[in-house]
C-alpha cells in the first residue's frame, strides 16, 4: 500500500461527500481523473456517515480489492444508500451529516496457541478486528472500541456478535481472528 499522508485525508473525505451528493442528485457516479490518478493503488477503505453523534451508515472494503479512488466512491455511495440498518440518506439532510474515511492496512491473521493470548496481542485504539468462521464474518474498525469504551475482551465479543456468532466465539479454535490498522480522516 502506498503511504497515505495526513494532507490526503482532506481530499478523501471531500470526495466521499461529493460522491454521495452527486449520486443523490442524479443517480450517477462521480468521475475525477486527478483524484483517480492520485489514489490509483489498491487499499481497503470504509466510509462512515454520522448524523450528530449517531451512526447513519458505514460500508467499505476490508481487503485491498479495488483501487482506493474507486473503493472510496463506491463505499461512500453504499454507506449513504445501501446500509440495511438505515433508510437511505436524503439529499436535504447532507448538511447535517459528517463523513469519515478509514484507509485500511491488509488484514493479517493473529495466530495464538491459547485464545486468552488475544487479550495481550490486540491493541485497542490501534487494531481493527475481523472475526471469521466457515459461515460468516464480522468487522469492527479500530475507532469503535474507543468510541464505546470497550476493553479488548469486549471488542472481541462485539466483533463476534457483529458476525452473528455467540460473543465468546473468539475462544473457539475454528474461529479466525484477523487484525488490521486504519488511518482515520474526519470532516
Amino acid at each position: 500500500m502506498k503511504k497515505i499522508e495526513i494532507s490526503d485525508g482532506k481530499d478523501l473525505v471531500l470526495m466521499a461527500r461529493k460522491a454521495v451528493r452527486q449520486h443523490l442528485r442524479d443517480n450517477s457516479k462521480i468521475s475525477d481523473p486527478e483524484f483517480d490518478s492520485k489514489f490509483d493503488f489498491s487499499s481497503g477503505v470504509f466510509v462512515t456517515i454520522n448524523k450528530k453523534k449517531s451512526l447513519r451508515g458505514c460500508i467499505g472494503y476490508p481487503l485491498p480489492v479495488k483501487k482506493l479512488s474507486e473503493g472510496l466512491i463506491d463505499a461512500a455511495i453504499s454507506a449513504a444508500t445501501a446500509d440495511t440498518r438505515f433508510s437511505p440518506v436524503e439529499i436535504d439532510e447532507l448538511d447535517d451529516l459528517s463523513f469519515e474515511v478509514t484507509v485500511l492496512t491488509p488484514p493479517a491473521e493473529i495466530r495464538v496457541k491459547d485464545p486468552e493470548e488475544y487479550l495481550r496481542v490486540i491493541q485497542v485504539g490501534t487494531d481493527g478486528l475481523i472475526v471469521e468462521n466457515d459461515y460468516t464474518s464480522g468487522l469492527l474498525l479500530p475507532q469503535v472500541p474507543l468510541e464505546y469504551g470497550l476493553n479488548v475482551k469486549e471488542f472481541l465479543e462485539y466483533t463476534c456478535q457483529k458476525a452473528g456468532l455467540p460473543k465468546d466465539a473468539w475462544k473457539d479454535q475454528s474461529t479466525k481472528i484477523l487484525k488490521f490498522q486504519g488511518i482515520i480522516f474526519k470532516e
